[in-house]
């Protein structure tokens, strides 16, 4: 998952919280890849065709190149290559998180630009930082998913992801197959704020509920 474009800059979550609710959000993804058993990687996740192995490919390429683009190298599209080498998925994953981790952490971080090509441009450091955020909320969720176990994130957190989700465009013509999210799905009254960011980004909590 990507989120996609200028249009969701305007999410409320550019306090100084953020980064501290990206931590927690990408502590959550390691806690739940660590979890993986060897005969996991195969399995199929949220995210139509990829694989557990896949996904968390993705997820250490993100975390590599926002990393990049707190450093100041975001342009460099090498920085957002996938590993070549996911013998060991939950070691990659670590090891990418440990790096984005890092780099957010970095006196005046949220202070710089952030050069984030597959968004279409640069963006505040701490408006990207919510970008990375809710694809890791969601992502969390995505691997909780796929191996039938909850997710644990705190409601500041979730709230925060929220706000994002909440202005991505819903466009039919944006979504679908060769876009970063599926269909937006209808959002039920009463939903709680990772139900709504889930069904807004085309995930179907309930088909993996049953899945599991």
């Amino acid at each position: 998952m990507t989120v996609t474009g200028a249009d969701i800059t305007g999410a409320d979550i550019t306090g100084a919280d953020v980064v501290e609710w990206d931590r927690i959000a990408v502590r959550e993804a390691v806690r739940l890849v660590d979890l993986a058993a060897s005969d996991d990687w195969e399995r199929d996740t949220p995210c139509a065709g990829w694989t557990l192995r896949r996904l968390v490919a993705h997820m250490a390429a993100q975390h590599h190149g926002f990393a990049a683009a707190a450093r100041g190298a975001g342009q460099d599209a090498a920085r957002w290559r996938e590993p070549e080498d996911m013998s060991e998925p939950a070691r990659v994953h670590r090891s990418a998180a440990a790096d984005v981790l890092d780099a957010f952490g970095e006196p005046g971080a949220g202070e710089r630009e952030f050069a984030l090509p597959e968004l279409g441009g640069s963006f505040p450091g701490r408006t990207a930082i919510g970008f990375h955020l809710v694809d890791y909320v969601v992502h969390a969720w995505d691997v909780a998913a796929t191996l039938g176990v909850a997710v644990e994130l705190p409601d500041d957190v979730l709230r925060a992801a929220l706000a994002v989700a909440r202005r991505v465009p819903t466009d039919p013509a944006l979504r679908g197959p060769g876009f970063a999210f599926a269909p937006t799905v209808d959002v039920p009254a009463g939903a709680g704020p990772l139900n709504e960011t889930l069904r807004l980004l085309g995930r179907v909590p309930e088909d993996w509920v049953a899945r599991n």
